[in-house]
């Protein structure tokens, strides 16, 4: 897969900031995705061991959910963990994995945060830049803004918002289970972006995509 480079990734966590704040305006996350159209999906996950990085994408079809390929790469961990800058941690590494995917999901759903962040630039929407092609974020904490408590049922959601923009959701993917934080990363918006994590979503709290993508990426070799 071929990708658009838009920086280098040796910045420091001021640098990286100001990057961020440059590219929030290349940002579309309000464009509806096709569900219809959807044919392959890929999981995006990053595990660090030892100071090593293993990034993995795990394409699979949809709605099916058969595995298509797997992607992986090892990279040194060399930026540190500062919140709201995941992206710069997993960047270089996930791009060593997306150029090795021999076919191209019609979205990708990342592990982390999207539209969902303080610069509206998590890691769905940084990469989103870099692909070209839909993504959307799937998170297990809610990274910035407020929301109410959701119904307890599945697929009741309650939006977050952050310094009163409406910037994802609280989504109830489980009866009872605590809400997972969705929202666009690039070229989605937030309804069908709920949609989608609803649909990959028909028996766990995650997305199908994303825990093989984690399994996947837990697997150092």
């Amino acid at each position: 897969m071929k990708l658009e480079r838009r920086h280098s990734w040796s910045l420091s966590p001021k640098e990286a900031i100001a990057l961020q704040n440059d590219l929030r305006h290349e940002v579309i996350a309000d464009r509806p995705l096709d569900l219809s159209a959807i044919r392959t999906v890929a999981g995006v996950d990053v595990s660090v061991k030892n100071e090593v990085s293993q990034a993995a994408v795990v394409v699979m079809t949809f709605p099916g959910f058969e595995p298509v390929e797997t992607a992986l790469a090892q990279r040194p961990t060399t930026f540190p963990y500062v919140p709201g800058l995941l992206s710069f941690r997993e960047g270089e590494v996930l791009v060593e994995a997306f150029e090795k995917l021999r076919h191209t999901p019609d979205v990708f759903i990342f592990d982390g945060s999207g539209y969902l962040h303080p610069r509206r630039v998590g890691i769905a929407s940084h990469m989103g830049l870099w692909l070209g092609v839909p993504t959307i974020a799937n998170a297990k904490n809610r990274l910035c803004g407020t929301n109410q408590e959701s119904g307890p049922e599945r697929g009741a959601w309650t939006p977050v918002i952050d310094r009163g923009e409406v910037v994802g959701a609280a989504l109830r993917t489980r009866p009872g289970c605590k809400p997972v934080f969705v929202s666009p990363g690039h070229l989605a918006d937030l309804d069908t972006t709920i949609e989608l994590i609803m649909a990959t979503s028909p028996k766990y709290r995650l997305p199908e995509p994303i825990r093989r993508a984690h399994k996947a990426a837990g697997v150092f070799g």
